[in-house]
């Protein structure tokens, strides 16, 4: 079995013969939200299947490739798709991106998703600036053996959402006249979307937005001791006791329509990271 360790560094040198430059900030791109990468200047394009370890992406809206390059003058890394554990990843090949980025010497992580909307005063469109998460995976990429060069056995998850970096996105929300809530995300298994019961469940926990990603990746980012800004995309609305059917085709088309209100998050917290 190859360590984890081994793992980053092979990954590491992949994108090094490549792009040598340390990012400030990496942004791993949700459902759907992959169109932001054409924001980075001076890209340098690496295939995940060129990068040792790394799984292959299977879900639609994940082209699966890193984005090398600048945004606005800084050095950034943008994930065209993430691994999913309904893909039948682990929770620890799930959180590879993140392990790589660190590796790269990045502090700083942004994650984005689509979600479906649990809080009544959430519509279609809409971002949700992530305050907390609660999981509902039942996984955890830190299960095993820990190695403490990476991180502490026990890491503190009283506040994974960054609050300065949080507030940088709040002002440019207000400054870009558009809503930004701020909420409690829970993460699912799936691939199902939710039952009724699920969403009035989840609610009752207080939730606001729930999805299938983004807590393992959030995980491994507080054990590598990073800052961490999340935001996701409300693409649709659970309503338990109005429940249309979720397509992921409209969900990805919902998603990219909040394209041009994301790159105004990122652009301001990279500026800021």
């Amino acid at each position: 079995m190859i360590h984890l360790a081994e793992q980053i560094e092979a990954a590491v040198a992949a994108v090094r013969r490549h792009w040598k430059e340390r990012p400030v900030a990496g942004i791993i791109l949700g459902t759907g939200l992959g169109g932001f990468a054409r924001h980075i200047e001076r890209a340098t394009h690496v295939n995940y299947g060129d990068i040792p370890n790394f799984p292959a992406t299977t879900a639609a809206g994940h082209a699966g490739r890193l984005v090398c390059g600048t945004l606005d003058g800084r050095p950034v890394v943008a994930f065209q798709g993430r691994f999913h554990l309904y893909e039948g990843w682990s929770a620890e090949q799930a959180s590879l991106p993140v392990r790589l980025l660190r590796g790269l010497d990045a502090e700083t992580l942004i994650v984005s998703n689509a979600a479906g909307g649990l809080n009544p005063q959430y519509r279609v469109g809409d971002l949700m600036l992530i305050d907390d998460h609660i999981n509902l995976m039942f996984a955890n990429p830190l299960i095993g053996v820990n190695d403490d060069l990476l991180g502490p056995r026990f890491p503190d998850m009283c506040a994974p959402y960054d609050r300065q970096l949080q507030d940088v996105a709040l002002q440019t929300a207000l400054d870009h006249k558009f809503a930004l809530h701020r909420g409690v995300y829970v993460s699912m298994l799936g691939p199902t979307y939710e039952t009724r019961a699920e969403y009035r469940m989840c609610r009752t926990l207080g939730g606001d937005a729930v999805g299938m990603s983004t807590v393992p990746e959030v995980v491994a980012a507080v054990h590598a001791g990073m800052r961490i800004v999340g935001v996701s995309t409300i693409t649709n609305v659970g309503t338990p006791d109005a429940l249309d059917e979720t397509d992921h085709d409209a969900v990805q088309t919902v998603a990219a329509t909040a394209g041009e209100k994301l790159a105004a998050i990122v652009r301001a917290v990279v500026a800021a990271a």
